[in-house]
């Protein structure tokens, strides 16, 4: 458990051992297994210290860490980072919340079993935080001085988890039961998500708008087609019913739509079709401590920044049925005074979609921009 003064600064290692006695999840009520298996990095600091040393920092010393979502994964992520303290205690906890070997999987595959929504989650979850581990080994001042963080989608447990809002093991857990839940969902419609990128006249409501009448035509009931994803200027992802995504992709010029491609996905995530995992997250989130984040985290449903414990619990659940607001989130990140510079941006784990992204919304914030790959490499970060 970590002693309460290291909880002002941001914790890495990660917070361990807040856990009740009386939990029943997997790997839940161990205080000592936890402690011994996730130990902090990190010695007590006045309380107070961390902040006040911030608040002296110029925008460009601070750092913001951006966690990638699900579709950035791969089979052979987190090949090599085993070696970086912390990794191996990561992934033997994540086998007991878990119940199977989260390693192998990401290591070895199969591709199609580590793709499927139930797998891909944690996965993506722990493999960003395994990147973390490795930024902190080789450049530990980066961790130090990070003043914001923002995770896609099921990344912004990730994220929370960093800033000592949630305990690794519990918001292990809470990605489970989500990304069953969503799988689950997700096989009870025929569904999925289309990449759009459109022309500056597309109206992306007007056309989701038409593609529901066409599923009202061909008998659907209450059909599902609405903007999922805010990317980037022009670029959305579009979720629902697979007849109304079909319609969009055969009159895409009708739109302007100058690309469209659906994603290697088993669901319309971020739409009410999810709505059926609504009830398993939020009981799991009433059970587990939130607390404050120790930096600011922004939130996918406003992009805006997290205020207190009862909020973040409140839109992780909204989060599940509601559009990510990405492009937005990055405008929020990065919004400053003109001429003031641009914080050094690390990109987390497996991808690098998000630093392209930034690149679209905000190039002079991209050019700080770096990824820390979840692969063993040389460098601490490569652009």
């Amino acid at each position: 458990r970590l002693h309460p003064a290291s909880r002002s600064r941001p914790a890495w290692g990660i917070p361990a051992g807040r856990r009740g006695a009386g939990s029943s999840r997997p790997g839940a009520g161990d205080r000592a297994s936890l402690s011994d298996l996730l130990q902090s990095s990190v010695e007590a600091e006045e309380p107070g210290a961390a902040a006040a040393r911030r608040e002296r920092r110029c925008p460009r010393e601070g750092t913001v860490l951006l966690f990638p979502g699900q579709g950035s994964q791969f089979v052979g992520m987190c090949r090599g980072l085993q070696q970086y303290p912390g990794v191996r205690d990561m992934y033997r906890l994540a086998e007991k919340v878990l119940g199977y070997d989260l390693l192998s999987l990401c290591l070895e595959g199969p591709r199609d079993a580590l793709d499927r929504t139930q797998h891909c989650q944690p996965a993506v979850f722990v493999a960003s935080l395994a990147a973390v581990e490795k930024l902190n080994h080789l450049q530990p001042e980066v961790v130090e001085r990070c003043v914001a963080a923002a995770g896609y989608s099921v990344g912004e447990f990730a994220a929370l988890v960093f800033a000592g809002a949630l305990d690794f093991a519990e918001a292990l857990y809470a990605v489970k039961v989500r990304a069953e839940a969503m799988q689950k969902a997700s096989e009870a419609v025929p569904s999925g998500m289309l990449s759009v990128v459109g022309r500056r006249e597309a109206n992306y409501k007007f056309a989701c708008l038409e593609a529901r009448k066409h599923c009202e035509s061909l008998g659907i009931e209450n059909p599902v087609c609405t903007v999922s994803n805010y990317l980037f200027p022009d670029s959305r992802v579009i979720a629902g019913h697979l007849q109304a995504l079909e319609f969009l992709q055969e009159n895409a010029r009708k739109y302007y739509f100058k690309r469209t491609k659906m994603l290697p996905v088993s669901g319309a995530f971020h739409t009410r079709l999810m709505e059926p995992a609504v009830e398993p997250l939020a009981e799991v989130l009433k059970s587990i401590e939130i607390q404050k984040p120790l930096f600011c985290v922004y939130s996918n449903v406003d992009g805006k920044k997290y205020m207190h414990s009862k909020h973040i619990q409140k839109l992780l659940v909204k989060q599940v049925v509601s559009p990510v607001l990405w492009e937005q989130t990055m405008h929020s990140v990065y919004e400053r005074k003109q001429g003031t510079e641009f914080p050094y941006t690390y990109e987390v784990g497996p991808g690098n979609q998000l630093g392209a992204i930034l690149k679209q919304c905000n190039l002079k914030a991209w050019k700080q921009y770096k990824h820390v790959d979840a692969l063993e490499d040389e460098e601490a970060a490569e652009t």
